[in-house]
């Protein structure tokens, strides 16, 4: 791990917050975090809402956070199709549709697959596989198996992508985490390089293993959807294993931002 870094990025859901839970002491980490100059990016794979909506709800439960501090796998999604002028079925939260505002969805010619717990019927789901079988390419914001909800683990879009894949033969291009494309992309706006940065999270798969495989450390943090033993079954060691964030801001401060 580099002895100093210059920026830090940080997942949402899991890592500072769960719904409308604040994970305990993490305003406060936040505020001593920002005390030191380091830059800050969050860096979330959410689908279920739009950017606009998740950063209203994390002003509302009491962040003071930056719409422009914010990389969604949803932006990443939207850059995609726009740059292939694809003209997507859309199978994504219809709370997260206001980041598409004005593609057409008219003679869909591609598939994609968020969190949609709303539209992932047999009907729909079988629309999708017919597409991707005339060759439209399937396009996964994310293929997370599970995240955390209020009442407990539920399950994420990476089933259904999977299973679309499964059936159609084809392969998912994947567009938020752990895709190193999208760890580069959030840090190119904060001008540092991978390893001038460490990422936060409560994904070891998506957050800690990503990042570190896009140059960057890793810090993975037990809250969220973190499950004991996750770290000892990665396909990489994290940089550190931190209680919380709180715990991880600590670390950082203490060890990574020495001179």
């Amino acid at each position: 791990m580099a002895k100093r870094i210059a920026a830090v990025l940080i997942d949402l859901s899991g890592t500072i917050h769960i719904e409308d839970a604040i994970i305990p002491g993490a305003i406060e980490a936040l505020k001593r975090l920002r005390a030191t100059q380091v830059k800050i990016k969050f860096v979330t794979n959410t689908t279920k809402e739009s950017k606009h909506v998740l950063h209203e709800r994390l002003k509302r439960i009491g962040f003071s956070i930056d719409s422009e501090e914010i990389f969604t796998s949803l932006t990443a999604a939207r850059q995609l199709i726009d740059q292939r002028n694809l003209r997507p079925l859309m199978l994504i939260a219809d709370a997260a549709k206001e980041d598409f505002s004005g593609v057409c969805y008219e003679n869909e010619n591609s598939v994609l697959v968020g969190l949609a717990p709303e539209h992932f019927n047999y009907e729909r789901l079988t629309t999708a596989f017919r597409l991707l079988l005339d060759g439209a390419p399937l396009i996964a914001i994310h293929k997370a198996r599970y995240y955390k909800r209020g009442d407990g683990l539920a399950l994420g879009p990476g089933a259904f992508v999977s299973g679309l894949e499964y059936s159609s033969g084809c392969k998912a291009e994947v567009v938020g985490k752990p895709e190193a494309a999208f760890f580069h992309s959030a840090l190119q706006d904060l001008g540092c390089t991978p390893a001038q940065a460490v990422m936060i999270g409560d994904d070891v798969q998506d957050d800690v293993c990503g990042a570190m495989k896009a140059g960057l450390a890793g810090i993975l943090v037990k809250t969220g959807k973190y499950r004991p033993g996750d770290e000892s079954h990665a396909e990489l060691s994290p940089s550190h294993v931190a209680e919380d964030f709180p715990q991880a801001v600590d670390f950082i401060i203490n060890n990574l931002l020495q001179s």
